[in-house]
């Protein structure tokens, strides 16, 4: 896929594998639409990819607002004109056992990162529709792949990413929109350090602690994982997986889609 001159929407773009696949992009002579809720480093993303001949806006957004997002395209379509790539990588962790996440945490992780991606593709699938050549790209997990305990909520949510994007793929088979669906291991970015975590579970002590440990094993530059996104839409792949962790994980579940975990548990594999 040549991206150059083409129109990108980009969530999440504010920081992290959002800003590195702007930045990507950028660099293909792509044009930019960059959402965030997170409005000042949103700015600071901007100012990063801005170069002569593009055209870059940003808007402040939280997919979590179904009115925000149904209103969205309109906003893009009168400063861009087109949409030809929607990335849906907005995103968001919550740490903790299924019987201790209350119903109100669990809900609010979903409505950000499943249905955020559902309501954004709803409201843009038409503007894709009328491209040449278009992709929709979905941002799911490691924890797509496989599912530890302690991760119920964010799990699920990215399992789900995953079913509604092969869905959505195999329907629009034969028509100019592409779908990939990306399954990101540990990339060092702020979702650790920003997770939600059940009030009063731990310790401020026990809650740095865990926060530390869970990033210890984010180590793959963020500008990495946005170019190897960027060449999987490039080369059209349905699904891209990133970082040996993402890679290892996935060959074990399809080899034991049952019993993997004990041989995480017994190997000690750290995801």
């Amino acid at each position: 896929m040549n991206l150059q001159n083409r129109t990108a929407v980009v969530t999440g773009a504010a920081s992290g594998i959002g800003r590195a696949i702007a930045i990507s992009l950028a660099g293909r002579g792509c044009h930019l639409a960059l959402a965030d809720i997170d409005e000042a480093h949103l700015a600071q993303t901007a100012e990063r990819v801005a170069s002569p001949g593009l055209r870059i806006s940003h808007h402040q957004l939280d997919v979590a607002d179904r009115e925000a997002v149904a209103s969205f395209p309109a906003t893009v379509t009168a400063r861009h004109g087109r949409v030809d790539l929607l990335i849906n990588n907005a995103g968001v962790a919550l740490g903790g056992m299924f019987d201790q996440v209350s119903e109100t945490d669990f809900e609010w992780l979903f409505e950000i990162n499943f249905w955020g991606v559902v309501r954004m593709t709803r409201a843009f699938l038409p503007y894709l529709r009328a491209s040449d050549d278009a992709r929709l790209v979905n941002l799911s997990s490691l924890f797509g792949l496989i599912s530890p305990p302690g991760q119920t909520a964010y799990c699920a949510s990215k399992f789900a990413v995953r079913g509604f994007s092969q869905s959505i793929g195999h329907e629009l088979a034969g028509s100019t929109v592409g779908v990939t669906v990306v399954h990101p291991g540990g990339v060092a970015t702020a979702i650790a350090r920003n997770a939600r975590i059940p009030r009063g579970l731990l310790s401020p002590e026990e809650e740095a602690e865990r926060r530390q440990a869970a990033e210890k094993l984010l180590r793959m530059p963020a500008e990495r994982a946005g170019e190897i996104i960027v060449k999987g839409i490039e080369r059209r792949r349905p699904r891209v997986l990133i970082g040996m962790d993402a890679k290892i994980a996935a060959f074990i579940e399809r080899l034991l889609p049952v019993s993997y975990w004990k041989i995480f548990e017994r190997s000690r594999l750290q995801v």
